[in-house]
């Protein structure tokens, strides 16, 4: 009887270690595909494709960036936005860590400027123009940034120091108040690494 009772407590005993076993495999799984949704620049035909992520670490949308003769366009597909205008920039650190995206850093920034187009001591490097999410907080929409490159070894690359990250803001951007024109909190976010 006794022997039975050992064998049926070591028995339970297993079943419990096996269970917080799965529970922390799936932990990890589920802390993996999060930072795996955000930290996505993959090539496609000379442009990257950089994956964005919400507060809650779930994919959004994507922005796909392009080199061109006068800087880099991005093309916003992204969804979860409240409708209106909002602040977009590239930040100086690729890492999007929900929920408030700060993990990102400041504005990407290397001429050591202020923020905003309309700041006489500005702009930084890594400010966009504003975009517009519908009436479903749908973006469909190209912008161009004129100051930053795709290319390598530049000190205006979105690669430089192990890459940058696209941060969409709440609110408009005013271009103009440092550090970041009133544009409220980060909503999304998405890694610019090779």
């Amino acid at each position: 009887m006794k022997k039975i009772l050992k064998i049926m407590l070591l028995m339970v005993l297993v079943a419990i270690l096996a269970s917080c076993g799965n529970k922390k495999e799936d932990e990890h799984k589920d802390h993996e595909m999060e930072e795996s949704q955000a930290a996505s620049s993959k090539v496609k035909g000379g442009s990257y494709i950089v994956n964005l992520v919400d507060t809650k670490g779930k994919k959004a949308g994507e922005a796909t960036l392009t080199q061109t003769a006068e800087g880099v366009n991005v093309e916003v597909n992204a969804t979860g936005l409240k409708p209106g205008e909002h602040g977009i920039h590239f930040h100086e650190k690729a890492i999007c860590t929900p929920p408030d995206f700060k993990s990102a850093g400041a504005h990407f920034n290397p001429t050591d400027k202020k923020h905003g187009f309309l700041n006489p001591k500005g702009p930084h490097v890594g400010d966009i123009h504003n975009i517009t999410a519908d009436e479903s907080g749908v973006v469909h929409e190209e912008v161009l940034s004129t100051m930053v490159s795709l290319a390598e070894g530049k000190s205006n690359s979105l690669f430089s120091n192990g890459g940058t990250a696209l941060v969409i803001h709440a609110d408009a951007d005013d271009y103009k108040t440092d550090p970041a024109g009133n544009s409220g909190d980060r909503v999304l976010c998405g890694v610019i690494k090779k």
